[in-house]
Parts: structure tokens; sequence; C-alpha cells
């Protein structure tokens, strides 16, 4: 018999074995990896598209507030709820009206303008 004859294959054998283990193991890793960045991101996403259904909502109920009147702007005057937000209307000159909505869950400010209204004459 050569030297190292069945005994070498073997051997041989053995150690490509536990290289295809550790490749299947690191190549194991990194699917794991790239599938939760990939949940990750996915939730990012959601996440912005809620954000961005909100942003729309509030600015339709802003857009209607725009149009109020001295008179309806007047009888809001403070912090009233709104569906999922607060509703704030205050009044720091005669003829400026300051509105903001706030997230009722978090307490933060989506959006916020400054209303001019001709005043009482």
């Amino acid at each position: 018999m050569r030297p190292g004859g069945r005994r070498g294959v073997r051997g041989r054998a053995g150690a490509v074995l536990l290289e295809v283990l550790v490749a299947l193991s690191v190549l194991g890793i990194v699917a794991s990896a790239a599938a939760w960045r990939t949940g990750e991101w996915l939730h990012s996403v959601s996440r912005a598209h809620e954000r961005e259904a909100e942003l729309r909502a509030g600015n339709r109920l802003f857009s209607a507030v725009s149009l109020w009147p001295r008179e309806e702007l007047d009888r809001h005057l403070g912090s009233t709820p709104q569906g999922a937000w607060w509703l704030r209307v205050e009044r720091p000159e005669e003829d400026l009206y300051q509105v903001t909505l706030r997230d009722t869950a978090s307490g933060a400010v989506l959006l916020h303008t400054t209303l001019y209204r001709e005043p009482d004459r």
C-alpha cells in the first residue's frame, strides 16, 4: 500500500466536509442578518407611510380651519380634541391666530400655522 493511500483520501474528505459545514454556517448567519435587516427596513417604510397618512389627515383639518371666519376661530380659542389630535387656537394679537395640531399620545406638534383675520371695525 502506498503511504497516504486510503487514509489520505479519508483525511481530505473529512477536511472538505468540515469546510462545507463552516461555509454553510457562515452563509446561514449572513442570510439571517440580511432577513433581519430587510424586516427592519419594511417596518421603517410602514412607519413612514403611517406618518404620511397622519400628516395628510391633519393637513385636511388645517385646510378647513384656515377657512374659518374670525368668529369661528374665537369660538375655538384654547385646546380642543379633534379626533386623534389636540387643536390649539391662540390669538397673540388682535388680527393674528396661531393654530397648532398636536398628537394626543405623544404631544408632538404635527402642524403649526399663523392665520391673519382682519380685525372688527
